[in-house]
Parts: structure tokens; sequence; C-alpha cells
């Protein structure tokens, strides 16, 4: 089974496909199983990495409270163990929040981020409120209730159900409740602009509770591209997964081609420095010359 020693602790992960790498962030708990579309369905173009996050599913528990700075360090770790240099995240939920700590921590190292259904903090008292049932529950060993209602609210048939249910059960109870008080606890909106990675925004037309984190986002994100998804819930990754591969080929695409010609403006640039260098060169040596030979001339007179 695929396993790194990272930053102190075992990750379980998986790395499928080959391409532009894509790290995918889930959030609590849940497990990388949630990206088990995105796996099948994209990795004829890219590079897709899941991992579970310390506590959760198969990675080992984590002896040390569990923090979104930890967790952006165990991801840049990650990807030195896979010897990739740059990476898109994608973040889904609250695990949205990781990508972003990430981007502000270590912006060159990746590319860009997808946020599905993302936040720069949880400000809705509902939501606040489920957060912190969920925190409880935690506690009065209610966790093999909150696998049930979390794979079954993201499920798109029995075996998918299945599947998230018994990668949620193996999470630890103290690191899943670590995670929640993060959530409760994170807000990057302040700092938002400082940002500069392109970030594809993607939100389910009926996850009406979420649509004000999307403003928020869209607003102060200097390079954001906002989609709502038809007719979707909060839990697209598996109930629309062919809508988001679809926007997010797109969107990769469309990134691709801009570096691309970014790089070949800034490489005729380059060309053009390095003539005009050249010239000056050119022209200081015949001057030189020109100089050396007069007074030659003048010597010999």
């Amino acid at each position: 089974m695929p396993y790194g020693d990272v930053n102190g602790t075992t990750l379980y992960y998986e790395s499928v496909g080959q391409g532009i790498p894509i790290v995918c962030i889930h959030p609590i708990l849940l497990t990388g199983e949630i990206f088990s579309y995105q796996r099948a369905s994209l990795s004829d173009r890219y590079q897709i990495i899941t991992f579970d996050i310390r506590g959760h599913g198969k990675s080992r528990f984590s002896k040390q409270p569990l923090t979104y700075s930890m967790i952006a360090e165990d991801i840049r770790q990650l990807l030195d163990t896979l010897g990739i240099a740059q990476a898109y995240l994608c973040g889904y939920s609250v695990g949205g929040q990781i990508a972003l700590e990430a981007l502000l921590t270590d912006p060159d190292r990746y590319l860009g981020a997808i946020l599905i259904g993302g936040t720069s903090e949880l400000t809705d008292p509902i939501q606040r409120s489920l957060v912190w049932i969920a925190h409880l529950l935690c506690g009065l060993k209610g966790k093999r209730l909150l696998s049930a209602i979390d794979a079954g609210g993201n499920a798109d048939n029995l075996r998918i159900f299945k599947t998230l249910y018994e990668s949620c059960n193996l999470g630890n109870v103290l690191n899943l409740a670590q995670y929640n008080e993060q959530v409760l606890g994170f807000n990057c909106t302040n700092r938002l602009h400082e940002i500069q990675a392109p970030v594809l925004l993607l939100y389910g037309q009926r996850d009406t509770r979420f649509h004000r984190y999307a403003r928020v986002l869209q607003t102060k994100l200097p390079n954001s591209t906002l989609h709502f998804i038809n007719g979707a819930p909060h839990q697209i990754p598996t109930k629309h997964a062919a809508d988001v591969d679809g926007l997010l080929r797109l969107w990769i695409g469309g990134q691709t081609t801009k570096l691309s010609k970014q790089q070949n403006e800034n490489n005729h640039r380059d060309r053009e420095v390095g003539e005009q260098q050249s010239f000056k060169e050119q022209h200081t040596h015949l001057e030189q010359r020109d100089h050396f030979e007069q007074q030659s001339f003048d010597e010999h007179q």
C-alpha cells in the first residue's frame, strides 16, 4: 500500500495518472476516497494525488494537535517525496480552507487551486452549530453515526456509501475533533488579496448556504473564476462528478495556455534584451577599436 513518511508522521496516499499534478484535500471525517471519481476520470491527463489527513482513514494518528499549518506542511513534504516541484490543489468543502492556507504559506509551490464548495471562514450560525454537534458527537463516541451521515450525504450509490462509511470509521476521534476546531477558528478572508495564483470556484446551485462564501472569495481573490453547477447540492465531487471534471479540464487547460503564452513572451523579451546587450557590447568594442586606431595614427604622425 502507498504510505509516505512525511513531517514526522505516516500518510496514506494514492497517486494515479501522469501529467499536471493535482493534490486533493478532503473535509472532516471523510478521506481521499471522496475523490474516487476524479481519480478514475481525470488520470488520463493529470496526476491525481489523494491522501488521508492525519488521524483520518488509513493515515497514522497524530499525537500533536492537528492544525492547518501542519497539514499544509504535510502536503508540501508529500510533494517532495513524490518528486513534484509544483502542483494544483483541490479542496472540497472545508478542505478548501487547507488549500487556502497552503497557498498563503508557500505560494511558489502551487500553480493554483480548485475550491469545491470552499470557504475562507465559517460564519453561518447553522453551519457552525452543525460543526459543534459533530465535535460533541466525537467526544460521545458518535463516530459511527457521523460516518453514516457523511457517507450517506455524499454517496450517489450503495457501493460508494460502503466505501466512504468504512474509511470514515477508521478516523481517530481526537484528530477529528481537532479538525473541527480548526474549521471553527479559521479565517483568512482579510488575506485573500495576497493569493496571486489562479483559483477556480465551484459551487452547487442548490447549495445556497455556501453562496455567501462564493461571493466573498470571488470578490477578494485577485484571480478567480466562479461557476455554479446547475441543480447541484454541496456534495458535487460525487453527485455531479462529470460537471466537476469537465469544468476542471477546461479551466486548467486555459491556465496552461496562459502560462505557455506568458513563457513565450518572457522568452521573446529575454531575446530582445540579449540582442540589445549584444549590440551595445559590439558598439562599445567598435568605439574602443576606432579610438585605439586613431590614437596609433596620431602617435605615428
